[in-house]
């Protein structure tokens, strides 16, 4: 896992973002946040998992299922799969441990 500081990678809401194989953050002071690093170091499985492409394709394809059905970006982002997984055991910090092979599946 490489974790990078850059503000400009990063749009003004988002505190980091993942693209294995690196964390980029927004701020110094996020590199200290471990829910914030654990819920992006579930990304990267899940990126390393399905390849990086073919996991922001079926991301991207997700986000714009849910952007027509919510008619809300935030309720859309949400809803996909690879967040609500993040995001349920983003404070497990042990989660990764025992997490099983494309657990994300599980989420849809």
């Amino acid at each position: 896992m490489i974790v990078i500081v850059f503000k400009y990678l990063t749009p003004k809401w988002v505190r980091g973002i993942t693209l294995f194989p690196f964390i980029v953050l927004s701020e110094k002071i996020d590199k200290q946040d471990v829910v914030l690093l654990n819920h992006e170091r579930i990304h990267l499985r899940q990126q390393l998992e399905m390849m990086v492409v073919p996991f922001f394709i079926v991301y991207i394809i997700e986000f714009l299922f849910g952007y027509i059905k919510f008619r809300n970006w935030q309720k859309a982002y949400k809803n996909i799969s690879f967040e609500r997984e993040a995001y349920t055991n983003e404070k497990d910090l042990y989660y990764l441990k025992q997490r099983s092979f494309w657990r994300f599946l599980k989420y849809y």
